[in-house]
């Protein structure tokens, strides 16, 4: 991800969308630790603070918890993982027929592309 951030969108909250994505797709498990902030922000090319706000934000999102002496770990609780996949998805979808309705297909063209075969629908 380092140096790969758009311009229309906060680092921080672009790391934190990634730190989460990471997380519901199960590349960082329940309970890891998360890298220190110093180590993190080398690896990403971005200030420390930055990775602190991360930290903070991802608290507050209840995806991690911090212990004072210990680091920043992954959440345990399934239940907060399993709504922010759902809420991602979500956020997807709707990501990707917007973008596919403003290079104007409706609603039931984007569904019929959806099924063909080359798309990995219909019935392989």
């Amino acid at each position: 991800m380092k140096g790969k951030f758009q311009s229309d969108k906060p680092i921080y909250l672009q790391i934190v969308d990634q730190v989460i994505q990471e997380i519901v797709s199960n590349k960082r498990k329940k309970g890891d630790k998360l890298p220190s902030v110093r180590e993190f922000a080398i690896d990403l090319g971005v200030n420390p603070n930055t990775i602190q706000r991360v930290y903070r934000e991802l608290e507050s999102r209840g995806m991690a918890i911090s212990r004072r002496g210990q680091g920043t770990f992954v959440t345990e609780e399934q239940e907060m993982i399993t709504k922010w996949k759902e809420k991602l998805k979500e956020r997807y979808i709707y990501d990707f027929i917007e973008a596919m309705e403003a290079l104007g297909y409706s609603l039931e063209e984007i569904k019929e592309n959806m099924m063909d075969e080359k798309w990995g629908g219909g019935d392989s």
